[in-house]
């Protein structure tokens, strides 16, 4: 039975040649990335050759053999949710651009959006998808390594492979980084009191920091808005993204950007009040019970 690919929980690389706009002769692998969100199927993009290395080996200048895993070219995201309209397509994009205009090119990864025409199992729909900059470096988990106070220290080794060349020496490193992510937290925070949005900042694997230092956006798929008068949104599947994200932000700030915070004034007063705080909780509860039920 033919099953539409937003249903599917996971897809591979036929299933992505059987796309009927997808050209079935490029010459490419697609593969499941390890990470997989609610709201979009992700695969790699990948050299054929590079596969092959990463199956076979090759033989290094000391003469043995080693196993390079094969590095994406590009990212395809697949979009999960049904498109309405072409308005409900191009409000998606719309918001994607707007975390462009404050975060591109240095602090995301950069994706160019395209709406294609789906032959679905019910006949031809709207497909929203993107072709994504691949982004190399260490995930910066906010709910878990984030406690630690050694931090960018932990995340140093894990930040550049062999393909990335000799990475800087860690003390320099850890500046660098530091310095880019108070840039990456001033932007998000231009971003929330000039367009009203923020992008989802609190999902495990949703930023990186590279070998250079950088700290960039990997997930643009889950973008919400910003309301200062009380009203605590959730996202299609009933996460309060919003408030979560900018939990996230001030974690963030405190641990890898270095600074000092305060969440009862300035932009976090709003956030951390002690009543909207446990209505965010209570919904993050029903939304982890109802997953729990659901898997």
């Amino acid at each position: 039975m033919f099953i539409d690919i937003r249903d599917r929980p996971s897809i591979g690389h036929d299933d992505v040649l059987d796309l009927n706009f997808i050209n079935s002769s490029a010459p490419c692998v697609f593969r499941k990335h390890f990470r997989q969100g609610l709201r979009s199927h992700i695969m790699e993009i990948l050299d054929p050759l590079d596969i092959e290395t990463e199956r076979n080996g090759a033989i290094a200048a000391d003469g043995m053999r080693w196993f390079p895993k094969a590095r994406p070219q590009r990212m395809l995201r697949i979009f999960r949710s049904r498109l309405r309209t072409l308005d409900n397509a191009l409000k998606e994009i719309g918001r994607v651009k707007t975390v462009e205009r404050y975060l591109a090119p240095n602090f995301m990864a950069t994706s160019q959006e395209c709406i294609v025409d789906y032959q679905g199992p019910e006949g031809r729909d709207l497909l929203l998808c993107g072709f994504q900059e691949y982004v190399a470096g260490s995930i910066v988990d906010p709910w878990t390594i984030l406690d630690r106070s050694d931090l960018l220290p932990a995340l140093y080794d894990g930040a550049a492979g062999p393909a990335d060349g000799d990475a800087p020496p860690m003390n320099r490193w850890v500046r660098t980084v530091r310095q880019n992510a108070r840039e990456f937290v001033a932007r998000i925070k231009r971003m929330i009191v000039e367009a009203a949005t923020i992008p989802d900042l609190a999902g495990a694997g949703n930023l990186i920091v590279t070998a250079s230092g950088e700290t960039r956006l990997v997930d643009i798929n889950n973008i919400s808005p910003v309301d200062f008068e009380g009203a605590i949104f959730l996202d299609e599947k009933g996460y309060p993204v919003c408030d979560k994200s900018i939990e996230a932000l001030s974690l963030i700030e405190e641990k890898v950007a270095g600074q000092p915070i305060d969440k009862y004034n300035g932009l976090y007063k709003r956030f951390f009040d002690p009543v909207r705080w446990a209505a965010v909780k209570a919904r993050e509860r029903e939304f982890w019970n109802r997953i729990q039920n659901i898997a």
